[in-house]
């Protein structure tokens, strides 16, 4: 923990995590204060200034114990984190505290959580492919390195196992390192990650940052500036491809709102907070490549009532390069990753930055694919046989293409007993090729199943 410097003033009023301090001058928005009541320690964050001498600032901690006049201590900064590469291989919280039972990180060096992003002429713009190994996003919504991916869709349709494959991707193919945001899990969740990360082989080149369910808004707030500061600090430091996954960007927004009314502000569209539009571009903003290396970003979405229109859906959506959404109709049929091949998009689907042949294949895909979806209805009501000569051909290729682009994953090898695969990309667009030249029209759709690249 740092000390505290010199006393701001003294608390007036504190309503939950709300706490008033009537203040000798005005430390700005963002400033960590302390408060201290014997071997406890008390951590605000100022939000609002009322007054010339009173500010209004959210508790990071539980404030039980907390009385008016207490004396509050200004850290003379924004709330900072330890950091060392030592941080590799642990499990941190809002403070970088350990939460695996490890002993603390060095305090030698420090990092802000709350900070600028990089001037615009130290960023590289994102126009690479970042391969992940997954034959269906690299086809069809390929990542963009030094870009930020939007991962759509409920429990229980595998988010957790891609951004873990991811995590796996990264760490043995491109020797990077990944950093989790737990942003309001439920420890169940986190337990979970973090033995199956560990079984996985995936822990060293990791680091895991959790604000769970339980803690204040304060927290659930500003844990996503945590794992953005360490993941800053590893890009900056390591010089190497840095992988950013928040599981869930929804849940900041939701403390956010939670701040927002706690602080009494007016609710703006659908009863968010009427900062959503800064809130989230403060901390998207600083999501960006620079010449000492990249950090691309994967983060879980929650969709209210799967209602996409939804504001803070939206305004997540304006800052996304590539969208992937993962399907509970894919799921129930045994499409694994069950991700929408129709509805997942990237903003580099561009035949200058994919080059002729992937975009012509990827086009193909998915024509084959949304023809049939439009045919399933006559099928399942008249039978395959009443369609045309070419539509049943289309037909049955588009089902050779969806079960092709099913995978099993290296990280959940143990759990399915099937050997996991990394298809290049290269391979992938050759194998379509294939598929649709008509090279596998005598293969059975098992024989296409669960696969990674076909033999030639």
């Amino acid at each position: 923990m740092l000390p505290q410097t010199k006393s701001v003033g003294r608390i007036e009023a504190a309503q939950g995590p709300v706490v008033d301090v009537r203040c000798d001058y005005l430390p700005p928005i963002g400033q960590a204060l302390d408060v201290i009541n014997g071997e406890g320690r008390y951590v605000l964050v100022v939000f609002q200034h009322l007054e010339p001498t009173l500010i209004r600032a959210i508790a990071l901690h539980p404030v039980s114990g907390l009385y008016r006049g207490m004396p509050v201590y200004d850290r003379g900064d924004a709330l900072q984190v330890p950091v060392d590469p030592a941080c590799l291989g642990r499990m941190l919280n809002v403070f970088g505290d350990p939460l695996d039972g490890g002993s603390p990180l060095p305090a030698g060096a420090f990092r802000n959580i709350l900070s600028a992003p990089p001037l615009l002429s130290d960023t590289l713009p994102a126009s690479r492919i970042l391969e992940t190994g997954i034959k269906v996003i690299d086809l069809l919504c390929p990542f963009v390195r030094g870009g930020k991916t939007g991962l759509f869709g409920g429990a229980g349709v595998g988010k957790t196992v891609l951004m873990m494959e991811f995590m796996h991707a990264v760490s043995t193919t491109m020797k990077g390192v990944s950093v989790y945001a737990g942003v309001g899990e439920r420890m169940r969740e986190g337990h979970e990650l973090w033995h199956e990360m560990a079984d996985a082989g995936v822990l060293p080149r990791a680091l895991l940052v959790f604000g769970q369910m339980d803690e204040s808004p304060g927290v659930r707030f500003h844990v996503g500036y945590t794992a953005l500061a360490y993941a800053e600090y590893l890009r900056d430091t390591l010089e190497t491809e840095v992988l950013f996954l928040m599981d869930n960007i929804f849940r900041f927004v939701q403390a956010g709102s939670e701040i927002s009314g706690l602080l009494g502000r007016m609710p703006a569209t659908v009863g968010y907070q009427p900062t959503l539009l800064t809130e989230v571009a403060s901390l998207e903003e600083r999501i960006v490549s620079t010449k000492s290396g990249s950090i691309t970003s994967v983060q879980a979405v929650y969709v209210p009532a799967d209602d996409m229109s939804d504001p803070a859906v939206a305004t997540i959506l304006g800052h996304l390069d590539s969208v992937v959404i993962l399907s509970r109709q894919q799921a129930a049929k045994g499409i694994y990753p069950a991700i929408d091949p129709l509805r997942s998009s990237s903003r580099i689907m561009d035949h200058h930055i994919l080059g002729e042949r992937h975009y012509q294949v990827a086009r193909a895909v998915r024509e084959h694919l949304s023809r049939y979806r439009e045919l399933e209805d006559i099928i399942a009501m008249l039978g395959i046989e009443e369609l045309s000569q070419e539509d049943r051909r289309i037909v049955e290729r588009a089902r050779r293409l969806q079960r092709y682009l099913t995978q099993p994953f290296i990280t959940v090898a143990d759990h399915t007993g099937m050997p996991g695969v990394r298809v290049p990309l290269a391979q992938t667009i050759a194998d379509c090729e294939a598929f649709m030249d008509g090279k596998y029209d005598k293969l059975s759709e098992a024989d296409c199943y669960m696969k990674g690249a076909m033999p030639s």
